[in-house]
């Protein structure tokens, strides 16, 4: 089973820049690459910063893109989001009973969980006690059954001082909720704008860089979050039962190496 995981769209009005990029455009290019040579996915999932300011025009825009593709797709909330204009654009987007965008996924491969980690007003991201309670039930009807866990705000320090400051706020309540459960075969999240791969808890962890602008890995920074134009990416994902597999794809970057005599080429 193969899926699409894509992080931090950012987007804005269409045809407005920001940092001197077109995030529109962008997710333009991601979904006309992901129609070119994965429409065959099972899902898509985007885990939050879907607008950069919370306008109904980007969500707008992004409800128009993502009706492109032929898969089920889970867009997630992240600290830029707002849940107002986000539920006007996608009425029949995922929600709990409380409201929040969270929702199940059964599968044959096992039970994938998409959580809402917004905070409002606040770059930090929360888990509370009703979504707590949602995911607590959640994992307990999955059994034995394999857990996928998606969200955006990481609920641990990835080393990068700027973005750890702003990561999940107190992560050991959710420690608590998961570290139980050896079933749990990954964690997907956004937020850092970084390729950061590892374990918590035992837990495998995969992320990405986003699809505008990038955070740069710097080690000492704090404030305010520091940008760079690095290429943006997508991951694929492939699911067995013995094995997960994260593939990061800079599309944008169509270099290909061609022999040429005795030397190797860029193919035009």
């Amino acid at each position: 089973m193969k899926f699409v995981h894509i992080t931090d769209t950012h987007l804005v009005t269409p045809g407005e820049k920001l940092y001197e990029l077109d995030p529109y455009e962008r997710l333009v290019s991601c979904i006309d690459d992901v129609l070119a040579h994965h429409a065959d996915a099972a899902f898509c999932v985007i885990t939050g910063d879907l607008a950069h300011r919370g306008e109904l025009a980007a969500y707008e825009g992004m409800a128009r893109q993502l009706a492109r593709l032929p898969m089920p797709v889970y867009p997630l909330l992240g600290n830029h989001d707002l849940r107002g204009p986000f539920v006007q654009a996608f009425p029949l987007g995922p929600r709990d009973v409380n409201g929040f965008v969270q929702t199940v996924l059964d599968r044959a491969e096992g039970r994938f969980l998409f959580l809402d980690t917004l905070d409002e007003g606040v770059n930090g991201g929360r888990y509370c006690d009703r979504r707590s309670e949602w995911l607590r039930a959640r994992l307990a009807e999955a059994g034995e059954r394999a857990v996928f866990l998606f969200m955006h705000h990481p609920p641990f320090s990835i080393g990068i001082p700027c973005v750890d400051a702003i990561a999940l706020a107190e992560p050991e309540r959710f420690a608590q909720l998961v570290d139980a459960r050896r079933n749990i075969r990954h964690l997907f999240y956004g937020h850092v704008h970084r390729p950061v791969c590892g374990s918590w808890h035992g837990i495998p962890v995969s992320t990405m860089r986003g699809l505008n602008h990038q955070v740069p890995f710097d080690l000492h920074t704090v404030e305010p979050v520091p940008k760079s134009h690095e290429p943006p990416a997508y991951a694929v994902v492939f699911v067995d039962p013995a094995q997960v597999t994260v593939h990061f794809h800079d599309f944008l970057d169509r270099r290909t190496l061609v022999k040429a005599g005795e030397h190797y080429e860029y193919a035009p």
